[in-house]
């Protein structure tokens, strides 16, 4: 895969990140550097994972004490992902504690984005139920921008990227508020 081991490295990162907590609540988007994350998830940290991605769900409750919801609707075949208005109507009614997001680019202008219409309806329902949002993405999506902006820098928390990601880059991330680490 592209970028295997900067993506391995956030997965890794991004686990001091899950909440503690009796009713922890976890939103997991379809990326696969978030799906790195969800095949490190210790067993029992997490009560809850919500999830638009098949491969995930499958992953969690089959190692998993944590309750898993499949948030439904058509699913894409790359990405295996549920998309559609029905997931984006679930996703609204709901509160989780924290999103862990992909993202296919980002700039400091454009915030995060993705090609695709539907995901960026859907990570942007993700974002607006988390009371915490995380964005996975290795240095190499930092730069581009796509034509659906799903969050502008200011509505994410904490962005996790890799140890290559631009010193001014960060700075700038930085002075818009948003914590940057770099695995």
């Amino acid at each position: 895969a592209e970028k295997a081991t900067e993506k391995q490295r956030i997965a890794e990162a991004a686990v001091a990140f899950l909440p503690r907590g009796e009713d922890a609540t976890v939103l997991l988007d379809a990326g696969t550097t978030v799906g790195r994350l969800a095949d490190l998830l210790p067993p029992a940290r997490v009560t809850t994972v919500v999830t638009n991605c098949l491969h995930t769900a499958a992953t969690i409750s089959s190692r998993s004490r944590a309750e898993v919801m499949l948030v439904g609707g058509r699913v894409r075949g790359i990405t295996q992902a549920a998309v559609g208005s029905a997931t984006v109507d679930a996703l609204r009614d709901m509160r989780v504690d924290v999103a862990f997001v992909g993202a296919n680019g980002f700039t400091a202008e454009h915030g995060f984005s993705t090609p695709d219409p539907a995901e960026g309806a859907v990570k942007r329902a993700m974002v607006g139920c988390a009371r915490r949002v995380i964005v996975l993405a290795d240095a190499s999506k930092f730069g581009s921008e796509y034509l659906v902006s799903f969050a502008k820098v200011t509505d994410v928390d904490v962005l996790i990227t890799d140890r290559t990601f631009p010193l001014t880059a960060r700075q700038s991330l930085i002075e818009l508020g948003i914590e940057v680490v770099l695995a």
